[in-house]
């Protein structure tokens, strides 16, 4: 009997101490609770894929010093299961190695399993091979759909729970996020999207993981016990879909991502500060910016369309791991300002008391005595004084004062303290010494093509292993054209889905185009010169990015879809739309791997007075030594038009620094509302021209640099630079 009641009483024990560790994160309409204890959680997103492991360290910490809580990332499917059921975890795609770092920095971690996550990544996430499985349809009540994305939010959960990483288990993660922004993608879909999301939720709760699940921008339907939360420039007016959910405010965007062809943006560190403020003023327990480290687009994985390499987002710590001052400084000040605030915010509601025709006071009391203020100044234009407490305070235009102690000011988001830094881009390592290569149109007779009647979606031929394909045909042309005694060439006219196109006349380029940041669609139209007999036709489509956002947006097609014409024959107009095209994927160089060492060794390059400088499909390399000190490296691609570029074999990233930046740019002034047409900078200048090249990438000597040009850059301007502020 005693055994059997020592038994019981050991059953009563594990068990309530399973039911302690399953409560260690819960939540009401004030707050998070983690192990009891009430908090506004300060969060910041850095994508590990978008820096380097080396790096990772250093960011973590810079957040921590900055004064954040919690580090927000993404788990980015087509990183890890680049082919279906094989897996990568290694190198910028170590999500355990990150977790344990922001683990061992005494941080939390928000983990957005998704697993779309739009974040301007290539196909939002998702790997290409799942838009062709059978019956495949994104995001929507799909069969196919919902068993790979199931399929693979479990992996990562259990992935997670094995290496203990779940607060419950004593892990970093507070917290994960379902799905991503759906909201107005089921307002758009009806029925199907309402199902899904039900679906999701429960999919989601169901893997038991101890943490809240959250879905933002979910609107009003956001299932129990999934939490809904805001993204945007402003979060202030929100409120969650129950009043027994606390108020998050998952992506407070700290500036905006920059597209080619496109202006880079500055959101000012003021008008940031305010909406923080704004937000926590009313009722808000958790607020995360999107970017606090954007970092860097390597490889191909920046999304359609036109997204530029550089994510650097203006984000509080730089592409490069710097400190964006004021930005980094301002946000720590008010973060301590917060804190201060924090046992009285956690305890209790705000009051709201009216101050002005645009000013407020929010006043948290709590029973044992604790008191906050935020005292606000709505105006865009005007500095006013208000009374409160019958003291008197003075308020910036479109500010926030904050008051700990109901008494003090310690903070106004629109005085700036914090030292400014421009960064600086310096010359390092002396004149490059460069070798070329020139690749080449390729023939119908080539072993690897493909030969089909009619014109093909260009993602449905290359599966996106390559951003290039080639479209080949043959035109004959009879001795006895009209255009061939009278010089009037017939005009050749090619439409494309997009979103660059090279076309080749016999070998010779007849001209480029490219679609627009509103328009990815292009049409080439030109007079050609043709001879009697047979012309090659070769035309070079170009994608810069697969679609990331938008309602089935697998539908989307990119490439050359016709109709394409001769106008000016003898016979009026030819289609050539349907006739025999042959297809081959990517450039001779990229089958010989020319950005590797052994690959570069496989051909002969020129060099010297034989250098093709300022040539289309030109691959350049050179190799150069890791400049001396720390400072981040950089690449000036100013000289150079669009293609790819490589150091180590390891891609840095496109280039397009051809694509000259338009916008609307002038003044920034920090008061009033602020969006991603505000604050526009380098109008007329590219779009970008420096490219980060990590310091872990380098070796003291000797390093191989590879790029490719598609246009025809000059190569001898081409150098290294370091980044400093």
């Amino acid at each position: 009997m005693l055994r059997t009641n020592i038994l019981l009483l050991i059953i009563v024990l594990v068990s309530f101490l399973s039911c302690t560790v399953r409560a260690k994160v819960s939540y009401d309409g004030r707050s998070f609770i983690i192990n009891g204890q009430r908090k506004i959680l300060i969060s910041g997103s850095i994508h590990y894929p978008r820096s380097t492991p080396e790096m990772w360290p250093d960011l973590i910490q810079k957040a921590k010093d900055g004064g954040l809580d919690v580090i927000q990332t993404y788990v980015f499917w087509n990183v890890h299961e680049p082919s279906p059921g094989k897996y990568n975890f290694e190198g910028r795609g170590d999500i355990v190695r990150f977790l344990k770092l922001v683990k061992a920095a005494g941080l939390y971690a928000h983990l957005r399993i998704g697993p779309y996550i739009c974040a301007e990544w290539n196909f939002g996430g998702f790997p290409v091979w799942l838009k062709y499985v059978p019956g495949m349809e994104f995001r929507t009540d799909n069969g196919p759909f919902k068993a790979a994305m199931q399929g693979f939010v479990t992996k990562i959960v259990n992935l997670m729970k094995s290496e203990n990483l779940f607060e419950p288990q004593g892990g970093p993660i507070i917290m994960s996020q379902i799905e991503n922004e759906y909201g107005p993608v089921e307002w758009e879909i009806g029925a199907p999207g309402k199902a899904y999301t039900k679906w999701a939720a429960q999919m989601a709760v169901a893997q038991n993981t101890g943490v809240p699940w959250v879905m933002c921008m979910q609107d009003d339907d956001a299932p129990d016990p999934v939490i809904d939360a805001c993204n945007g420039f402003y979060c202030e007016g929100f409120v969650p879909n129950k009043p027994y959910k606390p108020k998050m405010f998952t992506e407070i965007w700290t500036g905006w991502y920059t597209q080619y062809g496109g202006p880079n943006l500055h959101r000012p560190a003021e008008d940031l500060a305010y909406a923080v403020a704004r937000f926590i003023q009313n009722n808000g327990s958790f607020f995360n910016y999107y970017m606090y480290h954007g970092g860097t687009n390597f490889g191909r994985t920046a999304s359609g369309l036109f997204v530029a390499t550089s994510y650097d987002y203006d984000a509080p710590i730089d592409e490069y791991g710097l400190l964006n001052e004021p930005k980094w400084g301002h946000l720590r000040d008010l973060h301590k300002a917060i804190k201060q605030c924090e046992p009285a915010m956690v305890s209790t509601y705000p009051t709201v008391i009216w101050l002005g025709k645009n000013q407020e006071a929010h006043v948290f009391k709590s029973r044992s005595g604790a008191c906050a203020a935020f005292l606000s100044n709505y105006d865009p234009t005007y500095s006013v004084r208000v009374s409160f407490q019958n003291l008197p305070y003075d308020l910036p235009p479109w500010s926030v004062s904050i008051l700990p102690d109901c008494k003090t000011v310690v903070y106004n988001t629109a005085k700036v303290n914090s030292p400014s830094s421009e960064p600086l881009m310096t010359p390092v390592g002396g004149k490059l010494s460069w070798q070329s290569y020139t690749d080449e149109t390729p023939s119908a007779d080539d072993s690897d093509v493909l030969v089909m009647n009619g014109l093909w979606e260009q993602l449905n031929v290359t599966r996106d292993s390559s951003d290039y394909l080639w479209y080949l045909t043959d035109v004959n042309i009879a001795s006895n054209e009209g255009f061939l005694k009278s010089g009037q060439d017939p005009l050749f006219t090619v439409m494309s889905a997009g979103h660059a196109l090279h076309v080749f006349i016999n070998g010779q380029l007849s001209g480029t185009v490219y679609g627009s940041l509103d328009n990815p669609k292009l049409t080439y139209s030109s007079n050609v010169k043709l001879r009697a007999g047979v012309n090659k036709i070769s035309l070079l489509s170009v994608a810069v990015g697969l679609a990331n956002v938008g309602v089935h947006f697998e539908t989307w097609n990119t490439g050359v879809l016709g109709p394409i014409t001769l106008k000016g024959l003898n016979e009026g107009t030819r289609d050539l739309t349907k006739q025999r095209w042959t297809y081959k994927v990517g450039l001779k160089g990229e089958a010989q791997s020319l950005h590797t060492v052994t690959g570069s060794a496989s051909v002969e390059w020129a060099e010297g007075s034989l250098l093709a400088n300022k040539q289309p499909l030109t691959w350049y390399k050179t190799t150069f030594d890791a400049p001396p000190g720390n400072d981040p490296i950089a690449l000036d691609m100013g000289s150079m038009g669009k293609g790819e570029v490589w150091v180590n074999g390891q891609s840095i990233g496109r280039h397009w620094p051809a694509n000259i930046a338009n916008g609307n740019c002038g003044g920034c002034n920090y008061a009033g509302t602020f969006s991603e047409k505000k604050c526009q900078m380098h109008c007329g200048k590219p779009s970008q021209r420096w490219y980060h090249v990590p310091r872990s990438w380098l070796q003291p000597s000797g390093n191989l640099l590879v790029v490719f040009e598609e246009w025809g850059g000059d190569s001898t301007w081409l150098y290294l630079v370091k980044r400093t502020r």
